[in-house]
């Protein structure tokens, strides 16, 4: 292993946090919030003010490099280690600090945008449980092409949006079907809107979506 590949290794692991609304440790729920590539922390909690329900602890993690993986989330998994364990690892971390603070997973909510929204996904299939809600925009699961998107566990009833453009440069719509169709099968439940001719962007139909996730309210 030379230098590049220990460096590789370390990725995430110092990630800084950022915090938005209210301070943790006053907070009865948190969410976890991922930024996309190219990006930052304190873009991602711009989300948090739009959202305007400053009784919850917002928390993000700056990715290294303001990258969580190298390539694009449909290349092989392979191809965007060991960056995506460090990234997961990074979410898992900053989840278990608002776990330790708020004292449930039904009052831990995550939500990331275009990377960071794939990377969200990922976490919450790969560590499966309820979630007081998970919103992914612009995203999708993680994995190449004709992949299983499949994962085991339950996430028992969690309620999770997927919002995304039907012509996303960078998110192809069949995926954002898959990714929902996969979430189901681990028993979320599921709201999909695709928009038609939107961008790669956060729109206020999906803020008012996510608003809904943290009041408990149906979609």
């Amino acid at each position: 292993m030379g230098p590049a590949d220990i460096f590789h290794w370390l990725a995430h692991e110092n990630a800084r946090v950022f915090a938005a609304g209210k301070p943790l440790e006053q907070a009865a729920l948190a969410m976890v919030m991922a930024h996309g590539r190219g990006a930052s922390a304190p873009d991602i909690l711009t989300i948090a003010t739009a959202l305007q329900r400053p009784e919850v602890a917002y928390l993000a993690p700056q990715a290294e490099s303001n990258a969580w993986y190298p390539y694009g989330f449909m290349s092989p998994i392979e191809q965007n280690q060991p960056w995506l364990d460090g990234a997961l690892g990074a979410v898992d971390r900053v989840a278990g600090q608002a776990l330790a603070a708020v004292g449930a997973p039904e009052r831990l909510l995550l939500l990331g945008f275009s990377q960071g929204g794939c990377l969200m996904l990922e976490y919450a299939a790969r560590n499966p449980r309820r979630y007081a809600g998970i919103a992914a925009l612009s995203a999708g699961l993680i994995g190449p092409p004709g992949s299983s998107l499949d994962h085991q566990g339950s996430l028992d009833g969690t309620p999770a949006f997927l919002g995304c453009s039907d012509v996303d440069p960078h998110i192809p719509e069949e995926r954002v079907l898959e990714s929902a169709a996969a979430l189901e099968r681990q028993g979320a439940e599921v709201t999909v809107k695709l928009y038609p001719g939107l961008g790669h962007e956060v729109n206020e139909d999906e803020l008012e979506h996510v608003r809904r996730l943290i009041d408990g309210l149906p979609a």
